[in-house]
């Protein structure tokens, strides 16, 4: 198993630099990761030093607390393409969704949705909030909605992946699923994986490679 090629190398704190957003894009290009995972801010720099390699640039939307509106959203991936992102990874608008408020999430995705027509979209329904019900509606709705993907979580929220979530995601949506938030072993990234994770978002790509 080639566990690199599963990996978006991610780096999303605030307090992230240049040189961090540099030592980030030459890990990613050394290892052959999927993506690097980036704030919008970055995707210009990320997509220059990676042209070329292979490696895609991935960047977050709404992130991380899925509470702008769609058109803010859209506006915000329709840059990040335009700046060069080829993937997106979206928040839902996770009160909506608990509030029963069905037309608001599925508004939301599909916004984004046209704003990266062509490009990778992975929506997020952060599931350390969500009831199991919730989980399972998050994810169809993503997959009626056109994504790619369904995520687990920004790594925010105070929870992470779960083989569980993974399961359950993969089975309710029929898309592929990332899992993301406290990976760090290359023991989490192939749990994951075998409970059907087709990508990991993760801090720890080199460490999970090299161990």
């Amino acid at each position: 198993m080639n566990l690199a090629s599963y990996i978006d190398h991610t780096l999303l704190k605030a307090a992230a630099t240049k040189a961090d957003i540099e030592a980030l894009c030459k890990e990613a290009a050394g290892y052959k990761f999927a993506s690097v995972c980036v704030n919008p801010f970055w995707v210009p720099l990320a997509a220059g030093l990676l042209k070329g390699s292979g490696v895609a640039v991935c960047t977050v939307i709404g992130f991380p607390l899925g509470a702008n509106t769609a058109r803010v959203k859209a506006f915000e991936a329709a840059q990040a393409v335009k700046d060069g992102a080829a993937e997106v990874d979206m928040v839902i608008n996770i009160g909506a969704l608990k509030g029963g408020m069905s037309d608001i999430v599925e508004a939301d995705i599909k916004a984004v949705r046209e704003a990266c027509r062509g490009k990778i979209l992975k929506v997020i329904i952060e599931t350390s909030y969500l009831t199991e019900e919730e989980k399972r509606t998050a994810s169809k709705t993503a997959a009626a909605c056109g994504a790619d993907f369904v995520k687990t979580s920004t790594g925010f929220s105070g929870g992470g992946a779960a083989a569980h979530d993974v399961k359950l995601m993969k089975e309710a949506g029929g898309i592929k699923v990332k899992a993301s938030g406290g990976i760090k072993t290359k023991e989490d990234a192939l749990k994951m994986i075998q409970a059907g994770a087709d990508r990991l978002g993760t801090s720890s790509g080199a460490q999970i490679v090299a161990g």
